[in-house]
């Protein structure tokens, strides 16, 4: 691991960042103990962490788990992350609908306020952010893939009305939904 990235991790750790909770652990060299990124113990020295990609590799290394944070006990998803990939599920399955906060966390028995705040705590950006991730890479799928009419894509996306949609488009990606669909399927224009 080069330097950049070591420190670019680290400061996760020094941040307790959630976010990578599962995809890595700390291996604290002075107390051979092994501990999730977000672990709320002491934060240990640079100089005094090695990182691994997974809990058993940690243990193999002579590590034990924490028991503060218990890296061994419910895997990559704590209850936050529960929540957030619960989310995910639900912005990917329902997309084309028209989904609020409110809606969202009424699905997943949350006040809107904890849903927002632990989202964005695990993920880095809003529900409402990661929906528009997802609706702008189905509509760049299906204006790629398909001959399904912008109106019919705007539908299947969830952005009310082919104008509404074409200016959403635009906006987001620096060409009109006809443009994008001529230059991904080979300068074939198909309105």
């Amino acid at each position: 691991m080069d330097q950049a990235t070591f420190e670019r991790i680290y400061d996760t750790v020094v941040r307790r960042e959630p976010t990578f909770d599962g995809v890595y652990y700390t291996g604290v060299l002075t107390t051979r103990i092994v501990c999730r990124p977000s672990c709320r113990a002491r934060t240990p020295k640079a100089c005094n962490v090695t990182f691994y990609t997974s809990l058993e590799e940690a243990v193999a290394a002579g590590f034990r788990p924490c028991k503060r944070c218990k890296p061994e006990e419910g895997g990559a998803l704590r209850p936050d992350a529960v929540l957030a990939a619960r989310t995910d599920e639900l912005l990917q399955a329902r997309m084309g609908e028209k989904l609020t906060l409110r809606l969202l966390a009424e699905e997943l028995n949350v006040s809107p306020f904890h849903l927002q705040r632990t989202y964005k705590q695990v993920r880095g950006r809003s529900p409402a952010a990661r929906l528009e991730e997802l609706r702008l890479a189905q509509a760049c799928l299906l204006l790629a893939e398909t001959q399904t009419p912008v109106a019919g894509i705007a539908r299947q996306t969830g952005v009310s009305g082919p104008s509404h949609f074409t200016a959403w488009f635009t906006r987001k990606t620096g060409l009109t939904p006809t443009e994008y669909r001529a230059e991904k399927q080979g300068g074939t224009r198909h309105d």
